[in-house]
């Protein structure tokens, strides 16, 4: 009798153990999964992806780093290259080591490109402080363990969609790596994944180095003093900045796109440049002209002397070379620092005319844009004299051999219109 009943209270012992194991069993794969679910790496991506990139206020992680190829080509398309890579970063919560720069234009040899430190041209610790908590910048110094990377490959072709290159950032979120180290070309040409305002906010971080922005003072000073022509009286005087692309590579270049795109409004020839920008209303008599051009390009009948004459009564144009800068301050530098100069001397114009297709022209417009905003100024379209207007030379405006008045679409949800030129320009930035 004792027995049968010891025998019978082992077995519902049994049972009840073996249900509790169940149970807990259960509790703990539920938890795992709901932890899982909701774990930083997974979790993470889509609170910082999903959501409005401009407003996150989420921090970027520094033990977390993103490497990119060496950037290329002009100094504009280099810029937003870098801002590219930045935004890249940004996505995948990581921070971007410091890239090389190219001081050097070479579009084809690229064993021949000089690489440059971006810390040469632009200032890193002030980079970081304006972009806190947006996107942050690394020296490869601050790696721990340089031999173990993972290497993330960007698709190339057609079949290498704006769909499948977000896709491959989604999924790379997630990677524990210290390093992603980013293989194959140059980051202006990936796919485009950021409005705008992102990338206005990458370009503010980016502070020229106190050298360049010396050497454009001296610039700058020269041209408000009129070069010292008896015709401008003295003391500083208001300047109009030209962008004029009338170089020979940028005209082969600008005739196959019309041709491409069935276009007329691209390309744009020294008297053509010349009409608009002398109709401009409110220019007083004598207005100081800085004719930014890459004279080394030009076609011999439109060399120094040539862009110099042919502008109408009251405008007095001054190019590198009769400003007295010419060797003095860009010709102690590369190529990528030229730029860099003439880019701080155009911004800083009272009026600057240039080309809707040409990066040089649209990355200005849009700091200038900017500047406009701060002021509460959210359209240009009014006759006056605005502060900082800008206008493109090769667009028709209101009035018969006008240029038209040119702000950047800040509610744009790419860069393509800045990076690759566009005709659908206006005077609002709405």
């Amino acid at each position: 009798m004792n027995s049968q009943f010891s025998s019978k209270n082992l077995r519902l012992f049994s049972k009840s153990i073996t249900c509790k194991c169940l149970v807990l069993v259960g509790i703990a794969l539920f938890y795992r999964a709901l932890f899982l679910s909701y774990s930083p790496s997974s979790f993470l991506f889509r609170a910082r992806y999903m959501s409005d990139s401009s407003s996150s206020t989420a921090g970027v992680r520094t033990h977390k780093f993103l490497e990119v190829p060496q950037i290329v080509w002009g100094l504009n398309n280099q810029k937003i290259a870098f801002a590219r890579a930045c935004l890249t970063a940004r996505t995948m919560n990581r921070t971007l080591l410091m890239p090389s720069l190219s001081a050097s234009l070479f579009y084809k040899e690229v064993d021949k490109l000089r690489p440059i430190p971006f810390d040469k041209v632009f200032q890193f610790e002030r980079f970081n402080s304006l972009c806190k908590g947006f996107v942050q910048l690394a020296q490869f110094s601050d790696v721990r363990n340089r031999t173990h990377s993972f290497d993330l490959e960007k698709g190339s072709g057609r079949r290498w969609t704006v769909e499948r290159d977000l896709q491959q950032l989604k999924q790379s979120a997630t990677n524990e790596f210290e390093v992603v180290r980013v293989i194959g070309k140059n980051p202006f040409l990936w796919h485009d994944h950021w409005p705008v305002k992102d990338y206005a906010k990458v370009f503010e971080c980016m502070v020229v180095v106190d050298e360049i922005s010396r050497e454009a003072d001296k610039v700058v000073k020269r041209i408000r003093q009129g070069g010292g022509d008896n015709r401008i009286r003295t003391g500083l005087v208001p300047f109009v900045a030209v962008h004029m692309r009338i170089e020979i590579d940028w005209m082969i270049h600008c005739k196959k796109l019309e041709q491409r795109l069935k276009v007329s409004d691209i390309c744009s020839s020294k008297r053509e440049i010349m009409e608009r920008v002398g109709n401009i209303s409110g220019l007083k008599s004598p207005t100081v002209l800085y004719l930014a051009v890459a004279d080394s390009l030009l076609d011999e009948k439109d060399k120094e002397s040539s862009v110099l004459t042919g502008w109408r009564d009251g405008l007095v144009p001054y190019e590198k070379k009769k400003l007295g800068v010419k060797e003095e301050v860009y010709g102690k530098y590369s190529y990528l620092i030229q730029s860099a100069i003439d880019y701080e001397v155009c911004l800083r114009a009272d009026v600057f005319v240039g080309n809707s297709f040409s990066t040089f022209s649209s990355l200005i417009v849009l700091e200038r844009t900017q500047k406009m905003r701060r002021l509460g100024f959210t359209s240009a379209c009014e006759d006056g004299e605005n502060e900082w207007r800008s206008y493109a030379y090769n667009l028709a405006g209101g009035s018969k051999g006008v240029p038209r008045r040119w702000m950047t679409n800040m509610t744009h949800s790419s860069l393509e219109a800045i990076s690759y030129g566009s005709s659908s320009v206006s005077c609002s930035s709405e």
